[in-house]
């Protein structure tokens, strides 16, 4: 009686917060369900979760064996490593064209350690912030769990499901708006803005006094032209990126911000206590990443050819209608020909064809259940072959 009267005690004390009470990221509970089909003996193709199938650059990898026969691995700057820095600095010039002071580079853990930190930096609790649907649930989730407000704004097929000034301040004269986030190329559809429609979008916050953050992590994997970098365009944009997708790297977990000057000490303060500093292995193997992109951009190519695959098979095996895949490694299908509920056709669909996808619930509460992600980051064997399931399944 006494244990039982204490267990409910603690049950109280130890009750979860409020700010807990997130939805979970679906594509989590995907991958599960597909371990226990492969752990019955089943063959699933992974179409859920957006991870490269490649590994790590050999240069990225040699680099962390070289740091590892040297024994210590300590703290580094919470800003990172300098060296680090200067190279993601050398790379915007390289890539882009445009100059970047090394002092304005912050090294993170992963885009998601990015995410935090600049929601912190640039907001306050109750604050209003614009994300796009469909878009990439952890903007929203995170943003609830720190006390902000995620201000949903839907994009259309009529601006190719990119967000517009025009819709942006449409929404920031409802309610004002603190903050806007938008990602090119986009997770789930690979949606890319152009340079003018990005310069467009940026204008119409800056205007507006609304701070711009430009989700940045699929740049390199860009298919249809070039990816523009918030960072060499007119304004104060935060830039997030990591060497999560194009460099495959996403369990090392290392990332990087471009911040406005004015906001490097204040997140330094808040990596300083919240993390110390990024992991000193993944910071190492990642400057030595950039010296191996021949082979990430042959992987690229690899991606290209799904993207060629799904885009031919697909409207064969009956899923005719999708989002631009202009970018990323992400095609966004409507099915809502077969379904008025997506995440049970991704439920039959795994179950009965063994091909894993990802239920546009996930990425947006509005429309969702008319629409799967499909993740084309494996082999091109792999997507031939979840074409030919789906096929089959769906009777064609």
């Amino acid at each position: 009686m006494l244990d039982a009267t204490l267990r409910e005690r603690a049950g109280r004390l130890l009750k979860a917060s409020g700010r807990s009470e997130v939805p979970p990221f679906m594509v989590m509970d995907v991958m599960a369900a597909a371990a226990r089909i492969e752990a019955a003996g089943g063959h699933v193709i992974h179409m859920e979760v957006g991870q490269p199938a490649a590994p790590a650059p050999k240069t990225a990898i040699a680099a962390a064996h070289a740091a590892l026969e040297q024994a210590r691995i300590d703290y580094t700057s919470a800003l990172g490593i300098p060296s680090l820095r200067a190279r993601i600095a050398r790379h915007y010039r390289e890539t882009y064209g445009c100059d970047v002071d090394p002092e304005r580079i912050v090294v993170t853990t992963g885009s998601s350690g990015g995410f935090i930190l600049a929601f912190l930096v640039m907001f306050e609790p109750g604050d209003r912030v614009a994300v796009t649907v469909p878009g990439y649930p952890p903007y929203r989730h995170i943003l609830t769990a720190l006390g902000c407000e995620p201000v949903l704004i839907e994009t259309t097929s009529e601006t190719r499901h990119a967000l517009t000034g025009e819709a942006l301040l449409a929404a920031h004269r409802k309610t004002p708006l603190k903050g806007v986030l938008v990602a090119s190329p986009a997770n789930p559809t690979g949606t890319m803005m152009s340079r003018e429609a990005l310069t467009s979008l940026m204008q119409a916050a800056g205007s507006a006094g609304i701070r711009f953050i430009s989700d940045e992590i699929y740049h390199g994997l860009d298919y249809a032209f070039p990816a523009v970098t918030a960072a060499a365009l007119p304004g104060d944009a935060l830039v997030i990126n990591s060497f999560s997708k194009y460099f495959c790297m996403t369990g090392w977990r290392v990332g990087w911000m471009v911040a406005p000057e004015v906001l490097v000490r204040p997140i330094e303060r808040l990596q300083q206590n919240l993390s110390i500093s990024v992991p000193t292995l993944s910071q190492i193997a990642a400057e030595a990443a950039f010296d191996g992109r021949e082979e990430m951009d042959a992987i690229k190519h690899g991606y290209e050819e799904n993207r060629r695959i799904l885009i031919e098979g697909l409207p064969r095996a009956g899923l005719t209608k999708f989002l631009p895949a202009d970018g990323a490694f992400y095609l966004y299908a409507d099915v809502s020909d077969f379904t008025a509920d997506s995440f049970e056709f991704a439920k039959a669909m795994l179950e009965k064809a063994g091909v894993a996808t990802t239920p546009g619930v996930d990425f947006d509460p509005v429309h969702g259940r008319s629409f799967i992600r499909f993740s084309y980051a494996r082999s091109a064997e792999d997507m031939r072959e979840a074409v030919r399931r789906i096929a089959r399944w769906l009777g064609r």
